[in-house]
């Protein structure tokens, strides 16, 4: 039986098309050539047959038309190539009315599954449902498997201007969520951007999926354009690392990727040959879940390390504890414990926020980042509780007083030095079990008037700084006074690299904020991007800000019409002073000439502005609290570019 013919507009003005000339136009899912030759019009299939060259990119030259990469002939109204009897080009029936052009196809067959329709179901049952990432010639499969879940409502596909965006992006929603996004992308040169910010997310431990397309097998390894061995690639970055062939288990590889990205805290990438991503897949094959793949992860501590730790707790009168980024998910149970035990709670720089600094408890930040509470409780201590810290060098978390140190990673443990007890378990199980066995046997001193005063007086110091004025710009604690005072309680703030890191550590204080960094690798431009992670991860639920040195801001400069695009509702406060200003002042602390640390600046405000953003520039204190009040009333997008003093952080 005969399918159905559908005709399909393609040209709404055949005027458009003058004789002697050929075009390309679309029916359906179809490519066109339409050409106009000896007066009359002809539709043929627009893929040369040699490698595919576009025909309708290509030219009418002696009766003949000729396909624009490598010279193949074709007939302009037959589609037959002159001197081969089977050689050729499809044609379609084309019709006019008036000076309309129709062409007829056969009726579209219904979509069959292939590869990428189960693995990106896969995908989404293990609820991986957001996407960073890039459309191009070697992904264009998968990507066509994801736009159809994207228009079931099942996933959300957010298309950066850079890879990198893509990697950062995600690996700051591994941090603010604990689950995996993805970031996707092409062969090549597409894949290998991709490389720093899944470092970002393997040294911070955030779990992320990425994706590559691949040029096609049967050209691996002669040197093919943007032929590059992924696998190889990402073999140092990524804990899962996998081509994906036609005969893979392919559910299960899906499954087996987000897996390890999970449990592992980690990356893991798999990468698709072209020809693989349209192939279909075996008949009745089902999409993978994470049902009964992953069992409960509240691991208990072992009862001699609980005996250890409750009897060194037992004895001190001023314990303090310390939190990393490791135990964000657990903070809870962590203030119960603390409260029972009437101890002051610190945090890494990665931990900032995790207790807020208006909790009776609350200490801020310690290290180089850090406030001299902090350290001023470290020191006064007689024991120390480290959860999910790492004792960097950053942070300084003292070899010299008695520890117990908590954290689900064995190799964690002891990392640097001899710990007094190390205790492996699940942090909100083991401080559960502690709070239990320390009922009514600890003494501590309560410490909560002590935390007050030295408050006080960290806040007045704070208040004679803000007083400092040399007439050279803002300075960075008069910026990060007034977005203590204006920034919405409950934001997430994502913070770049550089002098503005540290004056945001030291000076913000903290409510029922959470703070996105790139901790370990310290890697310049994090900011803009992570604030697009965050907001895939909360919504409009809450409300997300970038807070980024000049430097940074321009390594990824050109997301802000991402923003645009996808009218995500970041707000941006850029510290411009024409300087790597910690690279400069890292030159003179080691006795060197300050030399090629100097910028030259767009005016941020102006290119927001050009980007469809709101935004505005402040010169001098006394504009900064107007354009603060004005970013966060903004409903979309926003950028406040602050002329700041390199001299005052």
């Amino acid at each position: 039986m005969s399918k159905k013919m559908v005709w399909h507009k393609v040209l709404e003005n055949k005027t458009e098309l003058p004789e002697g000339r050929v075009m390309t136009v679309t029916a359906g899912h179809k490519g066109i050539c339409l050409t106009h030759f000896e007066g009359k019009f002809h539709a043929l299939d627009n893929k040369c047959p040699h490698q595919g060259g576009p025909l309708g990119e290509g030219s009418i030259e002696n009766g003949l038309l000729r396909c624009p990469w490598h010279g193949w002939d074709y007939h302009p109204c037959t589609g037959l190539a002159p001197g081969f009897d089977d050689g050729g080009v499809p044609v379609y029936a084309l019709k006019e009315e008036g000076d309309v052009l129709f062409v007829g196809l056969e009726e579209e067959v219904e979509h069959e599954k292939t590869i990428s329709d189960l693995m990106v179901q896969t995908m989404i049952n293990w609820g991986v449902s957001k996407v960073f990432g890039m459309v191009g010639h070697s992904n264009l499969g998968f990507a066509d498997a994801m736009r159809r879940q994207e228009e079931k409502g099942n996933l959300t596909f957010y298309g950066i201007r850079h890879e990198g965006a893509a990697a950062f992006a995600c690996s700051a929603y591994g941090k603010l969520t604990g689950k995996p996004a993805a970031c996707f992308t092409i062969a090549g040169p597409g894949a290998t951007n991709l490389y720093t910010g899944l470092w970002d997310a393997r040294v911070d431990r955030a779990p992320v999926l990425a994706l590559t397309g691949q040029v096609a097998t049967q050209v691996v390894g002669t040197g093919n354009f943007q032929e590059v061995d992924l696998v190889q690639a990402f073999s140092t970055v990524a804990a899962f690392n996998h081509r994906v062939q036609k005969d893979s288990k392919h559910a299960e590889l899906m499954s087996l990727a987000i897996k390890h990205a999970i449990l592992e805290r980690n990356v893991a990438h798999l990468t698709f040959p072209d020809e693989v991503q349209e192939t279909k897949a075996v008949e009745n094959s089902a999409a993978g879940s994470p049902e009964g793949r992953m069992g409960e992860l509240q691991v208990s501590p072992s009862e001699h390390s609980i005996e250890q730790a409750v009897a060194l707790l037992e004895k001190s009168s001023r314990p303090v504890i310390i939190v990393g980024h490791g135990a964000r998910f657990h903070m809870d149970q962590i203030l119960k414990f603390a409260e029972s035990c009437n101890a002051p709670v610190l945090t890494t720089f990665k931990g900032k926020g995790l207790v807020s600094d208006n909790h009776p408890l609350g200490c801020g930040v310690l290290g180089r980042s850090g406030t001299p509470i902090a350290s001023w409780f470290m020191n006064e201590c007689d024991l120390l509780l480290v959860l999910g810290a790492s004792f960097s060098n950053h942070t300084g978390i003292t070899d010299h007083k008695p520890t117990i140190q908590v954290d689900f990673d064995p190799l964690a443990l002891g990392k640097f030095h001899k710990i007094d007890v190390p205790v492996l378990g699940e942090i909100s199980a083991t401080m559960k079990i502690l709070k239990e066995q320390l009922a009514g046997k600890m003494d501590a001193v309560d410490q909560r008037p002590e935390i007050a005063e030295r408050w006080r007086i960290w806040k007045e110091e704070k208040a004679q700084r803000l007083q400092e004025d040399h007439g050279n710009g803002v300075s960075s604690i008069a910026v990060f006074d007034a977005l203590n005072r204006l920034s919405p309680d409950n934001s997430v703030m994502c913070v770049d690299v550089g002098n503005n890191a540290y004056s945001f550590g030291r000076y913000f204080e903290s409510k029922n904020h959470h703070f996105l960094m790139s901790g370990y690798l310290g890697s310049i431009g994090f900011a803009l991007p992570a604030a697009m992670g965050a907001y895939a991860a909360v919504g409009d639920n809450r409300p997300v800000i970038a807070v980024a040195g000049d430097g940074g801001f321009c390594q990824y400069l050109a997301e802000v019409t991402t923003l645009v695009k996808y009218q995500m509702p970041v707000k941006i406060i850029v510290l411009n002073n024409n300087e790597l200003g910690k690279i400069s002042k890292e030159q003179r602390a080691g006795e060197l000439d300050v030399w090629q640390t100097s910028l030259t600046n767009p005016n941020f405000s102006e290119y927001a502005l050009s980007c469809g953003a709101w935004s505005a520039r402040v010169q001098s204190r006394d504009g900064l609290d107007q354009a603060m009040k004005e970013l966060f009333e903004v409903d979309g997008p926003g950028l406040i570019e602050v002329l700041t003093d390199s001299a005052l952080i």
